[in-house]
């Protein structure tokens, strides 16, 4: 369970403070992090009370718990949006999302996002002789303007810009086409059977979920009623690539057999794996091995699936004796949702469990519980091991901070929203960030200094209102929240402070302006 952390730096600092900045920089890590191995696995929809290792009691998350044991656990780390493409998007490319028009929740059948001309964080980590793998969700989008072409060569893609290798689901699970795409090609496609995909209007002859309801085994809440695979429907229209299609209950095993391809493959070089699981994400299909044994539904079950999935990779790891030279990294791109489409009784069956934990709102929404994520690092060298951080963190940041790792001269990324957060990382620096910027469905943002945070205006609806029972956050007037004083956000306090609530708010404008908000200067206060 997250709790304070707290050290007494020993006298024996005032030995080094005449050290010179070179030897101090350089020397400090360990043989064991001159380029080691870094493996991101990264959740879908997890929340941040989701985990044991956060306080969750209804659950237990012994795999994760252990990451945490061994690592730093962060009770103070963002996604930069509550939805998922943008937080990938922002991940890999050390930009804010929201800095691109198009960057919202991508269709199954949209162009890649990515300007392949500019540097990702696969890229960066390439040139100084990483191996980068992709393995799982990736839902930024394929191919080019015209979209993927499913029935030949899927690019521009992952390879475009800086994996060596991909094994992807395409956009998400409940999205069609319900294939994986490794590199360029669909797996198993048969020449004489091809994909049609269309979001527009229905194609061919296949059953849906709004015609077919007597074919489902999962039964739609709300949308998700197009095209039936595997007795659950989906978004989107599909026809053909029956050899192709993927089996909902293996998708898990399915993305632990890459990855551990990829770490056999490449454990004699350094390699960067990105993997990018599915299992909390709607629908929620477990395996047989873990169906019925949270008491707490299909989410309850996927949540171990998750759990034995790091467990896995943490195993190989260890039988290939690359722990003493991996980065572990565990995070989600978002915050959590209980019914997001899908009868699955997850709502029902919650009992206790907050899957936010204390924090108000959640996936998609402009309070807390949209964007502070669980974040755990393991170091290869035992670095702070068992410390809880409470500084702040952005996954923006793993664009320099990971590249700084790597030996990337970084200095050349000057005009990104990124900063070199290896310090925090580390557990060096217990403060972190100064600042950061969330996003919410919808487009407003919300500006965090310190513990203050400011969500500007929006006049939208107070609850998701596709059927979610979560909050946006939306009012019509600006909102101020001291994040210290009241982590639940129950008491808008702007009206108290109005000279606070106008330099966030002109901050958040300067923000908007320039490729980085780093660079601006807040009014003095």
């Amino acid at each position: 369970m997250i709790r304070s952390y707290s050290i007494v730096l020993p006298f024996l600092i005032l030995t080094v403070i005449g050290c010179k900045n070179t030897s101090s920089e350089k020397e400090k890590l360990s043989k064991a992090l001159k380029k080691p191995n870094i493996v991101m696995i990264y959740a879908d929809d997890l929340g941040y009370g989701d985990v044991s290792a956060y306080g969750a009691t209804a659950i237990q998350t012994p795999a994760i718990d252990a990451l945490a044991k061994e690592g730093i656990t962060f009770s103070n780390a963002y996604a930069t949006a509550a939805t998922c493409t943008p937080s990938r998007y922002s991940l890999l490319t050390g930009v804010y999302a929201w800095r691109q028009k198009g960057n919202s929740i991508a269709s199954g059948d949209q162009p890649l996002l990515f300007d392949t001309s500019k540097p990702t964080l696969a890229s960066i980590l390439q040139s100084v002789g990483y191996k980068t793998g992709v393995v799982g969700k990736w839902h930024l989008g394929l191919g080019g303007k015209e979209g993927p072409d499913w029935n030949g060569d899927i690019k521009p893609g992952p390879l475009e810009i800086g994996f060596d290798y991909s094994f992807l689901i395409p956009a998400t699970g409940d999205r069609v086409p319900c294939v994986y795409v490794e590199n360029h090609n669909i797996v198993n496609l048969d020449p004489s059977d091809p994909i049609q995909v269309n979001y527009k209007e229905k194609i061919g002859n296949w059953p849906t979920g709004s015609e077919n309801p007597e074919l489902l085994k999962v039964k739609p809440s709300q949308g998700h009623a197009n095209t039936i695979v595997n007795g659950i429907s989906r978004i989107g229209f599909m026809e053909g690539g029956k050899a192709a299609l993927w089996d909902d209950e293996t998708i898990a095993q399915e993305l632990v057999k890459k990855s551990v391809d990829f770490i056999n493959t490449n454990k004699e070089a350094p390699f960067f794996l990105f993997l990018s699981t599915h299992d909390i994400h709607v629908p929620r299909v477990a395996n047989a091995m873990f169906q019925g044994k949270s008491g707490m539904g299909p989410r309850g079950d996927v949540i171990l699936q998750l759990d034995w999935t790091v467990k896995q990779i943490v195993s190989q790891l260890k039988s290939q004796n690359l722990l003493g030279k991996t980065v572990i990294i565990f995070s989600s791109d978002n915050g959590p949702v209980v019914d997001d489409g899908y009868h699955d009784q997850a709502r029902e069956l919650l009992g206790g469990h907050k899957p936010a934990g204390n924090l108000r709102g959640g996936k998609y929404s402009a309070l807390e519980g949209g964007s502070k994520i669980p974040l755990i690092v393991k170091w290869p060298d035992g670095k702070a091991k068992g410390m809880v951080s409470k500084a702040m963190f952005s996954q923006i940041d793993f664009f320099k901070s990971l590249g700084k790792l790597a030996g990337v001269d970084i200095s050349g990324y000057k005009n990104i929203d990124s900063q070199d957060q290896l310090a925090t990382l580390r557990g060096d620096d217990k403060k972190g960030r100064e600042t950061l910027i969330q996003e919410s469905f919808a487009g407003p943002l919300s500006y965090i200094k310190g513990h203050w945070k400011y969500i500007e205006p929006l006049e939208g609806p107070k609850l998701v209102p596709w059927g979610p029972i979560i909050e946006t956050g939306f009012e019509v007037a600006p909102q101020l929240y001291n994040l210290e004083e009241d982590p639940e956000e129950q008491n808008n306090i702007a009206k108290d402070y109005p000279e606070k609530t106008e330099a966030l708010r002109a901050a958040l404008m300067e923000a908007r302006k320039g490729l980085s908000f780093t660079m601006f200067k807040p009014k003095v206060e």
